[in-house]
């Protein structure tokens, strides 16, 4: 299991300076924000260049697509597809682990057809006929997309790591992933080592958040048993923080990667 950290987390004053502040604090990993490289493709090769420079790789690319996939106009969604396609492919020129997806955020916003559907069974039927589509596009491009579970104060779509299990198993392709984030699986999961388990394969990228959503460390969440569990998965990929980081930032970071460290050195 590798540490890692998203880039807007990290001070400095430009890229080149954020990757070598994350090298010196021990990170292994820095996940970047789809949008930055979806409006400034240029960037591409740039984050390419740093990364070999200073050593550390891109683990992941955070969201960034326009519009969600269950909206409900058409064409919101074919700019959610056409951006998640193009994020894919520069996910694949970075050799990234995959690109977050969340389906929707907030309360349904497809038009409740009861007692023919409701909008919830309508929203899974529309991510199940887009997923193909996308995942067609992954495969090729050799990208994962991860399905990522929030709690339900943010959607009301996934909020467990067994629901997104039912798409993956579904769809069943290698390039259809789960992203389990600590600070959501505290909330909604009644047992995160058991919720973990049972996701299994399917996990192939982590967010790390304590209960407070700040640094692991500094809340009450139990990321011994969780990383416990990741272990006896053959979770070998990216464990990303994607919290509040309060200041001394560089200090607290460095407390924070010790005090992961050594839970990974225990389990």
């Amino acid at each position: 299991m590798k540490i890692g950290c998203q880039e807007t987390l990290l001070p400095g004053n430009s890229i080149k300076e954020k990757f070598k502040i994350a090298k010196e604090i021990g990170f292994e990993g820095i996940e970047v924000i789809g949008r930055n490289l979806l409006e400034n493709p240029e960037n591409v090769e740039e984050y390419k260049k740093i990364s070999e420079d200073e050593g550390i790789k891109i683990s992941s690319i955070c969201a960034g697509y326009r519009n969600f996939l269950l909206e409900p106009e058409l064409e919101n969604r074919e700019k959610a597809r056409k951006d998640i396609k193009k994020l894919l492919e520069i996910g694949s020129e970075l050799g990234v682990v995959g690109l977050i997806l969340v389906p929707i955020f907030g309360r349904p916003q497809i038009s409740d057809l009861s007692p023919y559907k409701n909008a919830f069974e309508l929203e899974k039927e529309l991510l199940l006929f887009q997923l193909p589509e996308l995942v067609e596009t992954a495969e090729r491009v050799k990208c994962s997309i991860l399905l990522e579970p929030l709690n339900r104060y943010e959607t009301h779509f996934l909020n467990k790591l067994e629901q997104a299990v039912e798409y993956c198993e579904k769809i069943n392709s290698p390039y259809l992933r789960i992203m389990a984030d600590f600070f959501h699986m505290n909330i909604e999961e009644a047992n995160i080592y058991e919720s973990i388990k049972k996701a299994g394969k399917w996990i192939s990228h982590v967010h790390l958040a304590d209960s407070n959503r700040i640094l692991p460390g500094m809340g009450h969440t139990d990321f011994e048993s969780g990383f416990k569990a990741l272990k006896e998965i053959n979770f070998k990929n990216y464990m990303v923080l994607e919290c509040g980081v309060p200041e001394p930032k560089s200090e607290n970071f460095k407390k924070s990667v010790k005090f992961m460290k050594e839970i990974l050195k225990k389990i």
